[in-house]
């Protein structure tokens, strides 16, 4: 069995009531489960929540909400994998296969989902398959601020690459914070996700887009107006 596990506690902090806050008129966890629901990839979409009005904001976008999470795994210091390790436990099913998709993803696709699941699926050595977006800018160039003298100066933190052409330098990726595919037992087993058998998803940088803050909100929001007028996303 393969299920979608959507993570949404309700104790947001910097955004109120932020999973079910609406965007573009719709609450934002509508985005991931209705993308879920549509790429026909699972037996069940379920909503891991703690909170009775997620719940039920839930249940009206066609999620499943089987089990209320518990306090002890609903604070802001529980990871992505004790919450998908619990409700895997939880719902008892003979799940071989999960797919992790965040609450505030607007702008996670089905075909992002339909290349994770063919990764898992089809690599006995892969045990996730995670979105990533390239980063904007070498890693290798990056400068720290020091002190010195009780003047402040910039100093590169990888100085052997002063003279390196950007060509030539490692191409690095970032979390893009949506979709995180694994087998069940690398979840329950807490297996690290970016230490052990992880695949890439790579997607564009135009199609991530953190949501921490209100003016990151507005942000995304402009985006994704911007994305649907020209038909990149639907």
């Amino acid at each position: 069995m393969k299920i979608a596990i959507i993570p949404a506690r309700g104790g947001s902090k910097r955004i109120l009531k932020k999973n079910i806050k609406l965007f573009l008129g719709k609450p934002i966890i509508a985005y991931s489960i209705e993308t879920a629901i549509k790429s026909r990839c699972f037996d069940k979409v379920i909503v891991s929540t703690d909170d009775e009005e997620i719940a039920k904001t839930a249940q009206n976008y066609g999620a499943e909400v089987p089990f209320i999470r518990p306090n002890n795994i609903a604070d802001d210091f529980t990871g992505t994998n004790e919450v998908v390790a619990h409700a895997i436990n939880e719902l008892g099913y003979n799940v071989s296969y999960v797919c992790c998709i965040y609450a505030t993803a607007p702008f996670a696709s089905i075909e992002s989902i339909k290349r994770g699941n063919r990764l898992i699926v089809n690599n006995e050595n892969i045990d996730f398959a995670v979105t990533v977006t390239p980063s904007p800018f070498p890693l290798n160039r990056a400068l720290a601020i020091t002190k010195k003298n009780e003047v402040e100066q910039l100093q590169m933190i990888q100085p052997e690459h002063l003279a390196t052409r950007t060509q030539d330098l490692t191409e690095t990726y970032f979390d893009a914070g949506q979709i995180y595919w694994g087998k069940a037992e690398a979840f329950v087993n807490r297996y690290d996700m970016f230490l052990e058998k992880t695949a890439p998803i790579v997607i564009p940088n135009y199609l991530t887009q953190d949501i921490d803050t209100e003016d990151d909100w507005q942000e995304a929001e402009i985006k994704y107006l911007l994305l649907k007028e020209k038909k990149i996303i639907n």
